[in-house]
């Protein structure tokens, strides 16, 4: 078959489109911006009132009055460690995330709103990084970046079963008697009324 110019110029006129966003792809996924769009798309979905959370819907997914487990350790990002059994009597709100996660970034903007609201003193906030143990720096260098006053750790023995989870973020609330009342799965908008309420009522 002879390769005529016209049929040359075709070919590439269909094949440009995909080099282009092969090459979009490609930069997306080697520069780290693609975790960045994808959580800004995120975030405006977020803001237009899509994914707002509601302790009220049966599906505080599988909380089901499970007894929490606090045998185990967290430290924060200076590598200083502490039981979570010094959390008990108090409503616990713990998130599951980690840096390289779109969707935990963008809901991480409501979740400071939210603690910002609460009375810390009732509530403690455990935002557990899963990045890799020797990842400490870059979740602080994110952190910082953000402006986030959160306090955010990093998990210092094997996790319980319950935390185990495929999916990040995922978010428990544990009341002050050692019980999850919510659980949820995905993105979500903590910045709410009702979820303030549901705090601060456990």
């Amino acid at each position: 078959m002879k390769i005529t110019k016209s049929f040359f110029l075709r070919a590439l006129a269909f094949i440009k489109p995909w080099l282009l966003w092969v090459g979009l792809f490609a930069v997306l996924k080697f520069t780290g911006l693609g975790t960045e769009v994808t959580s800004t798309a995120q975030r405006m979905l977020l803001k237009a009132g899509l994914f707002s959370a509601s302790p009220d819907e049966k599906h505080s997914d599988e909380a089901q009055e499970e007894t929490f487990s606090y045998n185990f350790r967290v430290k924060d990002l200076n590598g200083k460690s502490f039981s979570m059994q010094d959390l008990k009597g108090k409503v616990v709100f713990l998130n599951l995330w980690a840096t390289w996660c779109g969707p935990c970034r963008a809901e991480m903007p409501s979740i400071q709103s939210l603690y910002n609201d609460v009375d810390q003193e009732k509530i403690a906030f455990v935002m557990l990084s899963l990045d890799q143990d020797n990842q400490s720096r870059k979740i602080a260098r994110y952190i910082a970046k953000q402006n986030y006053t959160f306090p955010v750790f990093q998990p210092a023995t094997p996790l319980p079963e319950s935390l185990r989870v495929t999916t990040i973020p995922t978010t428990f609330i544990i009341s002050p008697d050692g019980k999850i009342k919510y659980k949820h799965v995905g993105l979500a908008n903590y910045d709410t009324k009702e979820m303030r309420e549901f705090l601060e009522k456990l």
